[in-house]
């Protein structure tokens, strides 16, 4: 699943073909090797999932100054990517989209730094969206919680006993935070109904939730020439995704025989985790997880108002479960 997609949400599409140009024109760093790794990033493949739903959320709402309405999309994207490449500096990621990574070009310390830039160009454009205290608020909120989940991550690293609970609680601030945020702002920003505002932060988290669990489910099955990552990233970083600890209680012994070794691993003994996963049936278990959280989506977003946009947020959110990248 690529930007493809859009071409089947033709209200959306235009908006999200502006978007590509006005982003690159937002992120202008002097230090230009940089300014060129990030505008690579940018191009490369992203999905404006995001920013997508944002502007299908809107579309519940009144009409709204188009150049607002583009600031709010691309705070969105722009977030998500300052996450991305302090993501890559975390897990010591070689490539992101098919393209090198800043911190293997340039060393983990730029790439803190451009992330860091990021999230400066983020509130730049929540500005020119808003001048809303509470909604830059929300804004504020969010970014804690997503910082708050990556720290919380950390915690859970090597953690063979992590209970599920604090695995869907990380999720909750690390992926389905930025949905939930996306979902909100595009009502709020076009003064939606307010059954609509209510209901747009508890459909974001459960799409993001399930957007997660997919994802952690395409890191155990995934084809990489597809997700353009290699497979059991996570794994190889001590990050116990969802397949994995659903497999695990099933056989501890024999997960325990690879995993004690943390970063001493080695390709044989990933691919025998790999293989102990798919044997206890971790990543079936996590699909039927990912389709819960899906469903629940679906019928959040049955109880919104009976306008295309909610037959739009119903067949993206049905795309996502089954995509394969």
């Amino acid at each position: 699943m690529d930007r493809q997609l859009w071409r089947q949400f033709p209200q959306v599409e235009p908006e999200l073909n502006a978007l590509q140009p006005y982003l690159l024109d937002a992120v202008n760093l002097t230090n230009r090797p940089i300014h060129n790794k990030i505008v690579a990033l940018m191009a490369s493949g992203g999905k404006f999932l995001r920013p997508g739903y944002f502007y299908l959320f809107a579309a519940f709402g009144q009409p709204t100054s188009p150049a607002a309405l583009r600031a709010g999309a691309a705070a969105l994207e722009i977030l998500h990517v300052g996450t991305l490449i302090h993501d890559d500096v975390i897990d010591q990621s070689p490539t992101r989209r098919g393209v090198r990574t800043i911190q293997m070009k340039y060393g983990q310390k730029n790439a803190i730094y451009a992330g860091d830039f990021m999230f400066t160009v983020y509130f730049d454009q929540v500005l020119k969206s808003t001048h809303d205290v509470a909604l830059i608020q929300a804004h504020i909120d969010a970014m804690h919680k997503i910082l708050t989940g990556e720290l919380g991550q950390m915690a859970l690293n090597y953690q063979e006993d992590a209970p599920l609970d604090a695995y869907l609680s990380e999720i909750a601030g690390k992926t389905a935070e930025l949905f939930a945020l996306a979902c909100y702002q595009g009502a709020v920003l076009t003064h939606a109904p307010q059954s609509v505002q209510a209901n747009a932060r508890a459909i974001g988290v459960a799409i993001g939730s399930a957007y997660q669990m997919l994802d952690d489910i395409l890191d155990y099955a995934g084809d990489p020439k597809k997700t353009k990552k290699p497979i059991l990233e996570d794994l190889r970083s001590g990050v116990y995704s969802l397949p994995l600890l659903l497999a695990l209680p099933q056989a501890r012994a024999e997960f325990h025989h690879y995993l004690k070794k943390k970063q001493a691993m080695t390709a044989e003994d990933i691919q025998a985790v790999r293989d102990l996963v798919t044997q206890y049936h971790g990543v079936a278990a996590a699909q039927k997880l990912a389709t819960e959280w899906t469903n629940k989506a679906l019928a959040l977003i049955a109880q919104l108002p009976n306008v295309p946009a909610r037959a739009d947020l119903a067949r993206l959110t049905g795309m996502l479960l089954r995509r394969d990248h």
